[in-house]
């Protein structure tokens, strides 16, 4: 009889890696096996509290029964009918995620990346058959520290030297301003103007929470202007900060919401851009689409994680987690935490530099068994799934407590 094949390590996984992977990213060296609601286990059975959730991609946990139940079910089914055809999922999906929004009409898609060149695509197309910009002419007003996507359109739009050196020539038609600034806002829109398009916090930035006011703001001078509003919510919706959008926060409905991450619950990637019906209408057949865009599979899962966040007890938990994330990081501040900034379960944490950068705390955090990534200089980002425990929640804060207090 011949030898069992032998198990590789973790180590043996990550060099086995290294020949054979492009090196766009730089993951923390732990490998992933098993998942089950807020907790990961790697190869070898060491468990880790999942404090990013798949940078909110998971914001039900991994393996939620009803996402997972739903997968399984629509498995059985039908996958894929590319959309040359219809199939008996992508209406339910579409009304019930409109209805959730507050908004008319769903143009689905997959990546987050292509809701946002969907976006922009869309409101091009507005400002030459709706506003009558001249042909070619439209511009896109961005915010600087910006994270949109990776393809080379948004890049191009990116004020991040890693993101966007070494990938141009770049599209033209986008003006940047720097983000909370209604002043700069306003003298850079004009009547080339398509829209306007910002996350309602940044979260790569390090989780950056405009102003009060400041989306007011922008709604209120987008409306007086003549041009749309665009939301990109593909890490800021869905539950994360508290509500089903981070815009409700004061109370705006933007003309058109990108969607991503979340809205595949974990198991497939699922993109939507939701807006108002007389700017999603003027797109006509063959003017644009996907292959997998709306397909059943997508549509089952996007329709079971709209089901769970129309309970509104998502949000609520968010919310109410939110206070106990602000009240823990707010004990650390002036004890290795220089500062932060949350909305919901959602934080960026500035570490005292002198203790370490963010990859170097993000590896003792790791040691420790609480995964969370770095961005930044000495910023970390805190994203757990909204089904976590306050014990787990208030666990991951002592932890962090350890690693920066107590040098372990």
């Amino acid at each position: 009889m011949s030898a069992p094949a032998r198990t590789r390590t973790s180590a043996d996984l990550i060099r086995a890696e290294e020949p054979v992977l492009a090196h766009n990213y730089h993951p923390l060296p732990v490998v992933v096996a098993r998942a089950e609601g807020a907790w990961v286990e790697d190869v070898e059975g060491r468990r880790y509290l999942d404090m990013l959730a798949g940078y909110s991609a998971l914001n039900f946990g991994h393996r939620h029964p009803a996402l997972i139940e739903a997968a399984h079910r629509q498995l059985d089914l039908l996958t894929l009918t590319s959309r040359a055809f219809h199939n008996d999922r992508l209406a339910g999906f579409a009304e019930r995620l409109a209805a959730l929004t507050g908004q008319d009409m769903v143009l689905p898609m997959n990546t987050g990346a292509e809701a946002v060149e969907s976006g922009i695509k869309v409101a091009r197309k507005w400002a030459y058959e709706v506003k009558g910009v001249p042909a070619d002419r439209a511009t896109i007003v961005v915010a600087a520290e910006n994270f949109h996507g990776r393809t080379t359109t948004i890049v191009g739009f990116s004020t991040d030297e890693t993101a966007r050196a070494g990938f141009g020539p770049f599209a033209p038609g986008f003006r940047i301003v720097p983000y909370d600034d209604l002043a700069a806002l306003e003298a850079a829109v004009d009547e080339t103007t398509a829209a306007v398009l910002i996350e309602p916090v940044q979260g790569e930035a390090g989780v950056i929470v405009p102003a009060d006011g400041y989306l007011r703001g922008v709604r209120e001078l987008t409306r007086r202007a003549g041009c749309l509003f665009v939301a990109d919510e593909i890490q800021s919706g869905l539950g994360r900060t508290g509500r089903t959008l981070a815009v409700e926060h004061e109370d705006v409905v933007p003309d058109l919401v990108l969607l991503g991450k979340a809205l595949g619950g974990g198991i497939v990637p699922v993109s939507a851009v939701v807006g108002r019906r007389e700017v999603l209408g003027v797109l006509r057949p063959g003017e644009h689409g996907s292959t997998f865009g709306g397909n059943p599979l997508a549509a089952a899962v996007g329709t079971a994680v709209v089901e769970l966040l129309e309970t509104g007890a998502f949000q609520r938990r968010a919310a109410e987690l939110g206070g106990v994330l602000r009240e823990g990081l707010a004990g650390l501040t002036g004890r290795g935490v220089v500062g932060f900034r949350s909305r919901g379960l959602w934080a960026g944490v500035d570490v005292d530099p002198a203790l370490g950068t963010g990859r170097e705390v993000s590896e003792r955090l790791m040691r420790e068994g609480i995964l969370v990534k770095d961005t930044h200089g000495s910023t970390i980002r805190l994203a757990p799934p909204l089904t976590i425990t306050a014990e787990e929640l208030r666990s991951a804060l002592g932890a962090l407590e350890r690693v920066l207090v107590r040098g372990s």
